[in-house]
């Protein structure tokens, strides 16, 4: 092993190599999602390179639309061992994942659905530099 691999990285240097901020950092640690050494005898909080593959897979979770939380579950279910199917676990936490980001695509297809309603509708007064909407207290 290397001596980068077996020396203790502070919070900001885990910041640096990951690219991810020490505010995001210290709550995946408070949520028990990455692990420390401890603390430093100046009080830093000191991490391995454990940490930073951890980080990475949280952030690849992360990019495959999963929550903080449920990727807490995915680790929860992790520490019981191999009796919990970890690969289900991932497989179901994707499925819901997959669910939420239709629902988002579908709701941001009827405001464009409206949008271009609005648009259809409205297309000689959104035409006139003076625009004037029937009713307005402004135009009258």
């Amino acid at each position: 092993m290397s001596a980068s691999r077996t020396r203790p990285m502070t919070i900001g240097e885990l910041s640096r190599q990951s690219g991810v901020p020490v505010k995001t950092l210290r709550a995946y640690t408070d949520l028990g999602l990455i692990y420390t050494l401890g603390r430093s005898p100046a009080g830093y909080r000191l991490y391995t390179a454990d940490a930073l593959w951890c980080v990475r897979f949280i952030g690849r979770l992360r990019g495959l639309g999963l929550t903080v939380a449920e990727i807490g579950e995915l680790t929860t279910a992790n520490l019981h061992g191999p009796d919990t199917p970890v690969g289900a676990h991932l497989a179901e936490l994707l499925h819901r994942s997959r669910e939420r980001l239709r629902q988002r695509i579908a709701a941001q297809q009827q405001i464009l659905n409206r949008i271009e309603k609005f648009q259809a509708e409205h297309r000689a007064d959104l035409a006139e530099a003076d625009l004037c909407w029937a009713g307005d207290p402004q135009c009258a």
